[in-house]
Formats: C-alpha cells, sequence, structure tokens
C-alpha cells in the first residue's frame, strides 16, 4: 500500500517546438517506502546518475545495497506511478554515518566528501569532527551526521519532492522512539550541478528569448548564477539557505570540458544543515515547490 498519493500538473513540450504551448499532463505520484525486493536496479541507476563519472570509484552498487539493507526502519521513500512492483522515479533516503562507519561504500563515499571540502578548511574541520569515532561516555551530548540521497529522473517535477521531505521527518522521530540510529546533530546533503562557461550562458539566454515559452516570464537573463553554476534540481536553491556550510566541487573523474566538448560540465555540491534547521528547510521547500490545491 502506498504511504500517499499526490497529483502533479506536470509541464511537458512533446514535439520539442518553441512554437507550441507546453502540454501540462496530470500525473499520479504514489509514495512507497524501500522496497529490497524491486528497487535496488532502479535506485542504482539513481546513484549512479547523482555521482557522475565519479559513480564507479563510489559503490553505487554496494550503497544501493545499504541503503536497502535498513528499509525496514521505515525511514525513506520512493516514487512510483505504476504500482509497489514497478521502478521508483525518485527516492530519498538518510543514512547514519557513524552506524555504517565500517561499511565499503559508506567509508568510500565519507572519504571522497572529506577529501573534497579539503579546499573549504572551515567545512573540512566539521566534517572530520563530525565524522570522528564516538566515545563511549554515557550521558554525554555527541554530534551524529546523517547523509541524505535524494535524486529523481531528469524530467520529474521538483513539487513532488516536499512531500518526501516531510514524511522524512516524521519517519526519522518515529525511528529515534524504536531505538533505531536516527538521532542526528547535522544533515550532509549531496547533489548535482553543471557549469556554464559565458559563451553556453549567453547561448541559454538568447535561445530564451527566441522562444515564445520564455517571453512571458519577463528577462531571460534574470535566472543567470553569479558564478555559472547552476542546480540540476531547484529546491537545492531553499536547501543552501538553511546551510551551516556548502561546497561545490568538480567530479574527480570528469572529462576536460572545452568549448568543443559535448554535454554540459558536470560536478557536485555538499551542504551541511543543522538538525535544528531541517523542519525549516522542509517547510520553506513545500512553500516554494506548492501544488496549486494542495492542501
Amino acid at each position: 500500500m502506498s504511504k500517499r498519493k499526490q497529483s502533479i500538473d506536470a509541464e511537458i513540450d512533446e514535439d520539442g517546438s518553441d512554437e507550441e504551448t507546453p502540454t501540462l499532463v496530470n500525473v499520479d505520484f504514489d509514495f512507497f517506502n524501500l522496497n529490497p525486493e524491486i528497487d535496488y536496479h532502479a535506485i542504482n541507476r539513481l546513484l549512479i546518475q547523482l555521482f557522475g563519472s565519479d559513480a564507479e570509484s563510489l559503490q553505487t552498487g554496494r550503497l544501493a545495497d545499504l541503503i536497502l539493507s535498513v528499509a525496514d526502519t521505515g525511514v525513506g521513500s520512493t516514487i512510483k506511478t505504476d504500482g509497489e512492483e514497478s521502478d521508483p522515479y525518485a527516492f530519498l533516503t538518510v543514512l547514519s554515518c557513524d552506524a555504517h562507519r565500517d561499511n565499503p561504500a559508506m567509508k568510500a563515499l565519507t572519504d571522497y566528501i572529506l577529501a573534497k571540502t579539503s579546499t573549504d578548511p572551515a567545512f573540512h574541520s566539521t566534517l572530520s569532527s563530525l565524522l570522528a569515532p564516538k566515545t563511549q561516555i554515557q550521558d554525554q551530548a555527541q554530534a551524529h551526521l546523517g547523509l541524505v540521497l535524494c535524486e529523481r529522473l531528469i524530467n520529474m517535477p521538483a513539487q513532488a519532492i516536499p512531500p518526501m521531505y516531510r514524511m522524512l521527518v516524521e519517519e526519522i522521530k518515529d525511528a529515534i522512539v524504536d531505538g533505531d540510529p536516527y538521532d542526528f546533530s547535522h544533515y550532509l546533503l549531496i547533489s548535482r550541478v553543471y557549469r556554464l562557461s559565458p559563451e553556453e550562458e549567453e547561448a541559454m539566454a538568447a535561445a530564451q528569448r527566441n522562444s515564445k515559452r520564455y517571453k512571458s516570464a519577463g528577462d531571460a537573463d534574470s535566472g543567470r548564477s553569479r558564478d555559472g553554476v547552476y542546480s540540476f534540481h531547484p529546491e537545492d536553491e531553499e536547501v543552501v539557505k538553511f546551510t551551516s556550510h556548502v561546497l561545490t566541487y568538480a567530479h574527480t573523474h570528469a572529462p576536460p570540458h572545452d568549448a568543443e566538448s559535448v554535454g554540459l560540465d558536470v560536478g557536485g555540491r555538499a551542504m551541511l544543515i543543522p538538525a535544528d534547521r531541517l523542519e525549516a528547510l522542509v517547510r520553506a521547500m513545500g512553500e516554494t515547490f506548492a501544488v496549486p490545491g494542495d492542501s
């Protein structure tokens, strides 16, 4: 049985023509618990998409196994449209970096993020402290890091994501009551970005100015990034507002990118959020990406 169902009007362009009005299609998204019997291959593919050219070195298959190995806690969700037996189009979960520190995939990923944050001493120091082995002194408040992993198919609307985060907040509370290791002091979110050169930005802006779809939206240049870095996930712009540290980094195994390259220059983004800011973030995300008529 699904956790909940939500209908969202998704905008699609069926023929790619700028001369036609985009088609609005009403899609029913069902939210399910993670399912170890069904979801492995789809989650592994989404992890490969999330980590790009570095996915192989980060052992995404083992990471997918780890995600699904704790599915019985009830923490985490998938989105499907064709019933529980179908592949998920999106997933969201959180893992305890401390509880799974000896897992090879967790170790590979935390070592990777530590290496990336070495260019930001404050971020690196904070993360190193959070990932350090914990003492065994009873009743001593200790910092615990939750690794948040969220990815979806490229054409999934951002409005599908806030409900997953709202459920995650409640699932974490229930897991803590049950004695599971989800009492975090901080959350580390990993996401994807792409970079555009000034020439690529100008080409994008010119295409938008010439598109009927964007003429009613005003100045096409208003959505430009100050540093040429853009989020694949619109909700990341809300996440950044609640971070204590944020870092955009290049993928280690990314091919060289120049004027002759084909495709986007893709990188990663690490965002650290104190746990006491999570609920405010989820509210802000829900307000920014509200579904019309959703109460």
